[in-house]
């Protein structure tokens, strides 16, 4: 965690019409770095993550990787170079079994030309054998996977980041609709990826699953960036005054204008 940065998006800002959504904010992901990107609902980080997964491009600002200028297009552009972005609604089909959904877009084949067809046999035993690296049961790959509960779902839409070779992790509000036990599930998922030298950047406004998981916090308040905290640099409740924009009696943060 110690190395340099693999992400690095600098003093980006992004407006629609007359309002500014992102205002100078700079992150930066080392591998095996956790950055929670914090903030209450209109602080910037939808469109934030927007702009580093390439959905978005940034007005101005400059987006690296591994140190290297870059502007991503689209999507794609930003998944050659490493990085998956997990965005809340999963981006899967429902009736579908796991593992097809786990191949979605990437379907292996066999057979020739215009013989060529689906290869189940190998995605079911890739998925089966992707989940159970990361602890994941892996007998339910058959199973259509809106059968699943929502932190299976999760697992899965992880578990295919880390088989397709993401370097950063991007995890768009992982647990907002789940309960104690698959929020555990979930984060303990991001642990995992990180002791595998993957850089997660966890996007929530639930301070309690940041502070024990994350190494780096980043915290905007209405698209500005009140600042980018290292955990022994404040405490759980003083990051949850910042999420709020209550920024006094902490030092080193201007007033919130």
């Amino acid at each position: 965690m110690d190395g340099k940065p693999y992400l690095e998006a600098l003093a980006v800002s992004k407006s629609y019409a007359n309002v500014a959504a992102l205002q100078d904010v700079t992150i930066t992901v080392r591998p095996g770095e956790v950055v929670c990107l914090l903030g209450d609902n209109g602080a910037g980080k939808s469109t934030l993550i927007q702009v580093l997964s390439g959905v978005v491009q940034p007005d101005t600002g400059t987006m690296r990787i591994a140190g290297a200028d870059v502007r991503f297009a689209s999507p794609n552009d930003a998944l050659d170079k490493g990085i998956a972005t997990v965005f809340q609604d999963l981006a899967v089909v429902p009736i579908m079994p796991v593992y097809r959904n786990f191949f979605l877009g990437r379907e292996p084949t066999i057979g020739w030309g215009p013989f060529k067809r689906f290869d189940s046999r190998r995605a079911i035993a890739t998925a089966e054998e992707a989940l159970r690296d990361l602890g994941v049961s892996a007998g339910a790959v058959r199973r259509p996977i809106g059968t699943l509960s929502g932190g299976q779902r999760q697992s899965v839409a992880v578990a295919r980041a880390v088989h397709f070779g993401a370097r950063i992790l991007i995890l768009d509000e992982p647990t907002s609709a789940l309960g104690v036990k698959q929020s555990e599930m979930v984060l303990d998922y991001v642990r995992k990826a990180k002791e595998r030298g993957i850089g997660v950047v966890l996007i929530t406004h639930n301070v309690q699953h940041a502070y024990p998981i994350g190494d780096t916090f980043v915290v905007l308040f209405l698209g500005r960036q009140l600042g980018t905290f290292k955990k022994t640099d404040l405490s759980e409740t003083q990051l949850m005054k910042l999420m709020a924009g209550k920024v006094d009696g902490i030092p080193g943060i201007p007033a919130v204008a």
